[in-house]
């Protein structure tokens, strides 16, 4: 065979070859960019992560455990231990230590008690602490003062400067006067031996830039530590110089030491993320003499949860559009081979056998597929992102692509065929044994998967053949079902007037398309799985953010005072607030004297349900209020009827207390009996299995009324900054009148939204790849679905094209021939995506326990929700579809010309 005489085949059958060439093309394009893609999506996914951690995680922070002490020698503490800051990054793994942006080397002293002229004008209890930072003086501005001087003689105070935050909280200023002595709890023999240090404020400063990682070690020196309770000291740190450090180790005080490193994600990707983990784990082991902390290991274990379940899910979407493509590649060397049969069968006719036919077909694709799969895998290869480990599937995707046409030509038939559409068809006992196992195969396939899981982020043979059997399945069974209402039809039209509708139902209902229909089902279903799935996932989202935050805002504090709420109800775009108290770590009794029942710790939770019902409807969350939580007040006389989870309900049924148990809130004690059982409750911690939730409203009234400590919030533009004002304002209102009049608020209120809550767990590091998967996949098979239905159309557009021109010639009008395409077609191309949307909707209720995509809900199980607007699109993809189906039978039909056709058809 010459070059040339192989080359006018291909020149005669250019569509042919064209068609297998584009698609040999789009399979090794996917196979080369699929995985850059991803692994694009995956780098930029932790690149986001790595920039959204807070500074103190992506920190790498050694510390020494205990205060060191001068040894007397002359020598300098401070000189011999900042030269450990070269030393300790010199020995980081090379991962970690490429990493390394910035860093800094702190010395401090143990907080000491320090008193003062203008501490006690404001009856002030204070702990300060000395820190050295270098570097300090250009990243800080003064306001006042000056920052302090080297070389301060011994006799004269040691010299420090505070920052502004601080010095205004404890009435100090440049120019303040200071006596530091122990703090009131050194009471080893060594503290006691230490003699006071007077200290000078000499100056306040204020930073240049607060997010600066020289402000951010521990404790905060910018900051004072507010009080953790009654006669409490305030803690906070000042700058003092080099030299005033090495003066107090040598007068007996201990100095601590820290060298802290920030590490960027700047030329890191996700394929370094296990090796920095590991690394990170050994520099905690290696640690000797010091103390090693990290928090970034945490954040990248969830990063490598996620990519693994993202790549999981996307191991499924491939498997299907791999599996829809190797269908359309089969199709379209079917067709190949059917436009080719005269010529097949005559070369066999002259002496050829099936060799010799299968030779020249692949000696064809070996001119056509071969370079065509070349240049996809090339085209592929220039998306960005990571090459992935495909070197080997592409090299048996180019094999199978190229054998795919010498194949069909070598199991082709030969001879001239009969009138299929008109001698009824029977499946074999053997086809029909091989459909029955294949169906069987799938069910168990699904059920194996379920038995035994899978280790998330691995490609699982089992888990990617699962959706094709399924697919296929459902193929068969449509092929084996859809012909017998047809026929049904198609007699009942035989009765009536007219032609179109008889010849329609009695064509579609002896249509063997068995291929193409899988194919199409194949690409819908995959198609349907994405956005089922994607649907379900943004509706666990929902409901995972409404369980942190059931309206559109809530505000926590340590208590507030209880109109708080009518000034929450004030503020602009509120609707309805509802008043909300918690309490952890409380015991269950079995009396009202406080018996202790012995059944472990609860938390309570004080909910008004009326209250909450009408936020959370104003609001719009999808949260249930349980129906125990909604008497009326005053509506319930004896135990309050409670909501427990299942935990707490077992263990007071095995106490017998399930019908009267009793439990503390802010120092009252309420009785309560098990009314419902749930599994969480909305604003508990989702590892929270111990709880007891009572109906404030039927609360019965006593001496000291419950205090809320958070109101629940519905509006809409909720301004945070005043939702936080009007909670700081209620904490203060209380304090102050409460029984700790005066004292300092512990922290601010917090506020949090359902939007920004909902924007967190919809946001994961590796969030970007599962979209990117489930839209390919949504639109890679509703494309190739679309494209596998004009495959169908092909398939029987030679017979239909002789029918159509007998019934022209008999008068057949032309709009009663494009109705009788659609009522051809029309069952064929409606099956084939009804039944490929049903099987796309029920691989996610299959599959989804075993995907562990709990991972982009924050630990909250994935619900499949099905979305009505899934039925509209399946509505117009089918009218899609059709008209496409229309469009390419009519167009073949012109191109064929209908009555060449007939002359041509020799088979009749």
């Amino acid at each position: 065979m010459s070059i040339g005489a192989i080359a006018r085949r291909i020149r005669a059958y250019g569509g042919q070859f064209l068609l297998l060439a584009a698609l040999a093309m789009v399979v090794m394009m996917l196979i080369s960019a699929g995985p850059r893609l991803i692994n694009s999506r995956t780098d930029e996914g932790l690149r986001t992560l790595m920039a959204s951690q807070p500074a103190e995680r992506r920190d790498v922070t050694y510390t020494t455990p205990d205060p060191i002490f001068n040894a007397g020698n002359g020598t300098s503490l401070m000189d011999a231990f900042e030269a450990d800051l070269d030393r300790k990054q010199n020995e980081m793994p090379p991962d970690v230590r490429r990493l390394v942006a910035q860093r800094w080397f702190t010395a401090e002293t143990d907080a000491g008690r320090v008193r003062g002229p203008d501490l006690a004008a404001k009856n002030l209890l204070v702990d300060l602490g000395l820190r050295q930072l270098p570097g300090i003086a250009d990243a800080g501005t003064l306001i006042d003062g000056h920052w302090p001087e080297p070389g301060v003689r011994v006799d004269q105070p040691i010299q420090v400067a505070l920052s502004a935050e601080v010095a205004r909280k404890l009435n100090l200023r440049a120019g303040s006067k200071l006596t530091l002595t122990v703090p009131s709890d050194g009471d080893d023999e060594s503290s006691k031996k230490l003699k006071p240090v007077p200290i000078a404020v000499v100056g306040v400063f204020e930073p240049r830039d607060r997010s600066d990682g020289i402000w951010q070690g521990l404790p905060s020196i910018l900051h004072v530590v507010e009080p953790p309770g009654d006669a409490q000291p305030f803690i906070a740190y000042g700058v003092a110089d080099r030299a005033s450090l090495d003066r107090l180790s040598r007068d007996g005080w201990g100095l601590r030491f820290g060298w802290r490193y920030r590490l960027v994600a700047d030329g890191f990707d996700a394929r370094d993320v296990p090796g920095l983990i590991d690394s990170l784990q050994r520099m905690g082991q290696r640690a000797k003499g010091v103390t090693l902390v990290q928090g970034l290991d945490i954040p990248l274990r969830q990063f490598l949860v996620e990519v693994a379940a993202a790549r999981t899910v996307l191991a499924v979407i491939a498997a299907g559009v791999l599996a829809t493509l190797a269908g359309l590649v089969l199709l379209a060397a079917g067709l190949t081979v059917r436009r080719r049969r005269t010529e097949l069968t005559l070369l066999r006719a002259r002496g050829g056998t099936g060799v010799t036919v299968a030779r020249r077909s692949l000696a064809e694709c070996l001119l056509v597929m071969l370079p065509a799969a070349a240049v996809g895998w090339l085209l592929g290869n220039l998306a960005p992102g990571a090459p992935g480990n495909s070197a080997a599937l592409a090299v048996v995707a180019a094999v199978l692509v190229t054998l795919v046409l010498p194949v069909a030509a070598l199991a082709a038939p030969t001879g001239g065929g009969g009138r299929r559409d008109l001698i009824k068809l029977r499946p074999s006992a053997r086809r029909i044994t091989a459909e029955a196992a294949l169906l069987l195969l799938a069910v168990l396939a699904v059920v194996l998967l379920r038995r035994r899981g899978l280790v998330p982020g691995e490609i699982d043979p089992l888990l990617v053949s699962v959706p094709v059997l399924l697919a296929v399945g459902g193929a068969v069974l449509a092929v084996r079902l859809y012909p017998w209402p047809l026929r049904l039809l198609s007699r009942l039209a035989a009765r009536t007037r007219g032609s179109v509708a008889f010849l329609g139902t009695a064509r579609a209902g002896r249509a063997v398309v068995t291929t193409p229909l899988v194919v199409v089902v194949l690409a819908i279903a995959t198609a349907a799985f994405c956005a089922v799935l994607a649907g379900g996932l943004e509706t666990s989202r929902d409901g995972a953010a409404s369980r942190q935050v059931p309206a559109d805002a809530l505000i926590q504090a340590a208590r507030l005072a209880p109109e708080t709420g009518a000034e929450l109800e004030r503020l602009p775009g509120v609707r309805a607030t509802g008043p909300v108290a918690q309490e952890a770590g409380q015991r269950l009794a079995k009396d009202a004297k406080g018996g202790d029942a012995r059944l472990g710790d609860v938390t309570v939770l004080l909910v008004d349900g009326p209250a909450m019902a009408r936020v959370v409807r104003e609001s719009g969350v999808p949260v249930d209020v349980p129906a125990a939580l909604l008497a009326a007040p005053g509506a319930q006389s004896g135990p309050l009827p409670a909501v427990v989870s299942a935990t707490v309900a077992a263990d007071l049924a095995d106490a017998g207390l399930d019908g009267s148990a009793f439990v503390a809130v802010q120092g009252q004690r309420y009785e309560f009996r098990v009314a419902e059982r749930a599994d969480t409750f909305p604003m508990l911690r989702t590892d929270s299995h111990r709880f007891v939730i009572l109906p404030w409203q039927s609360v019965p009234r006593t001496d000291h009324a419950v205090v809320p400590t958070g109101f629940l919030v519905a509006g809409d533009d909720l301004d945070v900054a005043k939702l936080r004002a009007v909670g700081n304002e209620g904490q203060r209102r209380f304090q102050q009148d409460g029984a700790v009049a005066g004292a300092e608020p512990p922290r601010e209120a917090e506020v949090r939204t359902w939007a920004e809550v909902r924007h967190q767990v919809g946001e994961g590091s590796a969030n970007a790849v599962l979209v990117f998967g489930f839209a390919a996949g949504a639109a890679g098979g509703t494309l190739l679905g679309v494209l596998a239905i004009a495959f169908v159309v092909l398939a029987g557009a030679r017979a239909r094209g002789q029918v159509l021109s007998r019934l022209r010639t008999l008068g057949l009008s032309r709009r009663q021939w494009r109705a009788l395409l659609l009522v051809e077609l029309g069952p064929l191309v409606g099956v084939s995506v009804v039944t490929g949307a049903l099987v796309g909707a029920l691989l996610p209720v299959l599959l989804t326990p075993v995907l562990g995509l709990s991972a982009f809900t924050g630990g909250a199980p994935v619900r499949v929700a099905f979305d009505p607007r899934l039925i509209a699109a399946i509505v117009v993809l089918g009218a899609v579809a059709l008209g496409f189906a229309v469009a390419v039978e009519a167009l073949n039909n012109r191109r064929m010309r209908l009555g060449e056709v007939l002359r041509l058809g020799e088979e009749s």
